[in-house]
């Protein structure tokens, strides 16, 4: 599963048996957590609400709503719809939210360029719009309130994403232990249920700093040897007890379950959603597999296990009505089995919730690339596979709150209550998403949307209303733990983009810049200077702050912008925007260094290392271009962006070494490694300026000429700015980085000033700070205080 940049298998080029291995390893990745489901849906459903009858009205009733939401929830909605909604292949909620933000501009990110547009995965999906598709577009970008409920809904469906990673691991584990309780007596399984159950996960959540990769390839064996094993269980129940248990697939024993159970069949449909628990996860993992390997893993396997598994055990309840207070999973398998089968059941259900954290983290991280989350560590514990990572303050908390829920609740009923209410509002937030894509991004007729708004909006909203009404019942937990992050994400959310605003009206002028020399008292040392800002244009306000305490700065300065776009990855050749800072002898630079929500950052030593790099094909590009070897943009570029002069150009600096004399061709295409330029940045958060810069792309095919005639060949300029720029990196590189505090300015209302000089500046206290992040090592580390009043 080795993801290069979102694209990581194309089924149009592999065969039929590469495709079908994909499928066959999704099954431990992917469908975990759904296939587990029946360990405990029919035990939620029956736990209070309604009571198995003689008549057989209540299960036939459960098994044809189990079916249609399968077949209705999972199959139609994601598998044919919602998985098509890709970016760049890859899915859930915040890709949903970057296909949106590139067709809309509802972005609330700061520091956006018309330069990200031509990233190569910035692509849009149907350029021609229609007009009703025009009028929505135009709605949304005009009210910003707007952008601001479109970020919270993509929190919300976040924190219940985040909620079901607390939630599921919990009432599998303990769904699949519970069957102990048919093998011995009453006492003894209360005191042996939630021990082991609570070893289980300490034990699940220790490990996970060794990463999935290592017991990865079993997982797929165990979550296949499971479906198999629900599906041959299911078939002999179904020929044994009742065959004809497959009437009850009829959506009239639906409508006769409600008739005769009337509010305690609705209240009962808070068990019965949990049969689809898990099916965000199809969508989620996009990026790991490919549609055609989701879709022919479920409907060729998972969904007829799982249909075989909930007949069979109807068919066993409608034959045993005594079993009144032991319906669930395990009663409807033969004794003979039943230890194997419990085995294989932990082990599964392990293999679900390793799924579900392994998902926590990744969406953490996705939120804190964003500026949506308070900058936490995230390890990757595999190189070469990417997506796997460990996040270790969260791994522990979510620990200690799975193990507290498991003493908590002490039964399936308050953990399925929970766990459903998160399930549905995920799917609730993913439906509302999908439906503005099929507008903003497919083009279709919004009859089309609303059409998918309104029948699976509904469905989804039935069963969520029965997941709500049990809010004392275990409800409860699922929202205040939403709340609690959504407050947290927009507060830090809010904070960030109000901090780059502060920066953005407070920054100095170039002039001021050049201003700087002897005459002043500001001298050169040896080395490099990163400046580390958010800001893509202008001098930031606390490197005058860094000048004006300390009277120095270095030989090379580079006002670096770590920042991330719309997209889940930004090719390594296209990852960094380089361009002068004043004239060639001030040796003062820009780099911006442009990041998916879903790629990984470097750490400093290759950062330093690759940065040093791009700048030295930098200085030599500029040289082919100033003296004509090259023509890459036109001559208007600085008066359109608008921009300071000695700032009106950055270019893309590709992976290519340009080290000799450059033979060059020009090309109208993108090309993997290539140069470009003709990118002027947006001076504003809020207003961003349209325009359509001419660009082109220059590939160089390097002559093989020895490094020696090359310097021969080139001027005197150029080796001068060269051997500055290798004589700073060996005489050390400095970092300088921000150290601020944040207040709300006078006359600010009671919630802002709370947010801010309270929320905001304990969690900036309590989280990794910036130098943490970047590994910097403290010996080279700079920080200047600043102080944000917004």
């Amino acid at each position: 599963m080795d993801i290069d940049y979102g694209k990581c298998w194309d089924t149009s080029k592999k065969s039929w048996k590469s495709t079908l291995i994909l499928a066959y390893q999704s099954l431990g990745v992917v469908y975990g957590d759904l296939s587990i489901s029946p360990l405990y849906v029919y035990k939620s459903t029956f736990a209070e609400d309604i009571h198995h009858s003689e008549t057989n009205e209540e299960i036939f009733g459960v098994l044809s709503f189990v079916f249609w939401t399968l077949t209705l929830v999972p199959l139609f909605k994601y598998v044919f719809i919602v998985l098509r909604a890709d970016d760049n292949g890859e899915g859930g909620t915040f890709a949903l939210y970057s296909l949106i933000c590139r067709h809309a501009k509802v972005s609330l990110l700061p520091n956006r360029q018309v330069a990200d547009e031509a990233l190569s995965t910035y692509k849009l999906e149907h350029p021609p719009e229609m007009k009703n598709s025009s009028k929505l577009k135009l709605l949304l970008e005009k009210h910003k309130s707007l952008h601001t409920a479109l970020l919270i809904l993509v929190l919300l469906g976040t924190c219940m994403v985040i909620g079901d990673g607390l939630l599921t691991p919990a009432i599998s584990v303990f769904s699949a232990v519970s069957g102990l309780e048919l093998s011995m007596s009453r006492e003894h399984h209360q005191y042996a249920v939630i021990p082991i159950t609570c070893f289980i996960l300490v034990c699940l959540f220790a490990l996970q700093h060794y990463g999935t990769h290592r017991v990865g390839f079993v997982f797929a064996p165990i979550v296949m040897t499971w479906l198999l094993c629900i599906s041959a269980l299911g078939l002999y129940n179904i020929i044994h007890w009742n065959p004809q248990v497959y009437k009850a697939l009829s959506p009239y024993y639906m409508v006769k379950f409600l008739k005769k159970t009337r509010k305690g069949g609705w209240m009962s449909l808070g068990g019965i959603l949990l049969c689809i628990t898990g099916s965000e996860a199809m969508f989620a993992d996009l990026g790991h597999f490919s549609y055609t390997a989701i879709q022919i893993a479920f409907t060729f396997l998972v969904y007829p296990a799982l249909i075989l598994a909930y007949m069979g055990q109807a068919a066993f309840l409608s034959k045993h009505h005594h079993t009144i207070h032991k319906i669930g999973f395990y009663v409807s398998v033969p004794d003979v089995v039943r230890w194997p089968v419990l085995v294989i059941a932990i082990l599964a259900s392990v293999v679900g919730s390793q799924a579900i954290i392994s998902g926590t983290f990744s969406i953490i991280n996705q939120s804190q690339s964003l500026g949506c989350f308070p900058r936490v560590k995230v390890v990757h514990t595999n190189a070469k596979m990417h997506g796997q990572i460990y996040i270790p303050e969260i791994n522990w908390i979510l620990m200690i709150l799975c193990v507290a829920v498991t003493i908590g609740f002490r039964d399936t009923k308050h953990m399925g209550n929970a766990s459903g209410l998160a399930v549905m509002a995920v799917m609730l937030v993913t439906t509302c998403l999908t439906s503005l894509v099929i507008i903003l991004c497919w083009n279709k007729p919004p009859i089309l949307a609303l059409g998918f708004l309104l029948v699976f909006g509904s469905i989804e909203l039935l069963y969520f209303s029965a997941s709500v009404i049990k809010f004392l019942e275990g409800a409860w937990l699922p929202i205040l733990l939403a709340l609690f992050l959504v407050t947290v994400m927009f507060v830090w959310h809010y904070a960030t983009v109000k901090k780059y605003e502060y920066d953005l009206h407070n920054k100095v002028s170039l002039e001021w810049l050049l201003a700087l020399g002897p005459s002043l008292g500001i001298t050169r040392v040896p080395g490099i200077g990163l400046v580390f800002t958010d800001l893509t244009s202008g001098i930031p306000a606390n490197f005058s702050r860094f000048v004006t305490n300390l009277p120095a700065y270095h030989r090379i300065l580079v006002f670096v912008c770590v920042k991330s776009v719309p997209v889940p990855f930004v090719p390594p050749a296209e990852r960094y925007l380089v361009g002068r800072v004043g004239p060639a002898a001030h040796r003062s630079y820009r780099c911006i260094v442009r990041y998916g929500y879903r790629d990984v950052h470097q750490d400093v030593d290759s950062f330093e290392s690759e940065l040093v790099s791009k700048l030295a094909d930098f200085i030599r590009y500029d040289w082919y271009k100033a003296h004509g070897i090259i023509d890459a943009c036109n001559e208007d570029d600085c008066s359109r962006s608008g921009a300071s002069s000695g700032e009106c150009r950055l270019t893309v600096i590709g992976t290519l070494d340009l080290s000799g004399t450059p033979a060059f061709e020009l090309e109208e295409t993108m090309q993997p490694a290539s140069v470009s330029i003709g990118f002027p940045t947006v001076e504003s958060v809020t207003d961003v300026i349209e325009m359509q810069p001419v660009e082109r792309r220059v590939r160089f095919a390097i002559d093989n000429e020895s490094e020696v005639d090359s310097r021969d060949e080139m001027s005197s300029q150029l080796q001068e700015e060269l051997e500055d720029l290798y004589t700073a990196q060996q005489a050390g590189t400095a970092f300088v980085l921000g150290h601020s505090h944040v207040k709300a300015k006078q006359g600010s209302s009671v919630l802002k000033r709370l947010a801010i000089n309270y929320g905001y500046n304990f969690l900036r206290r309590n989280c990794r700070g910036a130098d943490v992040s970047l590994k910097v090592p403290p010996a080279s580390l700079l920080e200047v205080g600043m102080v944000y009043i917004v």
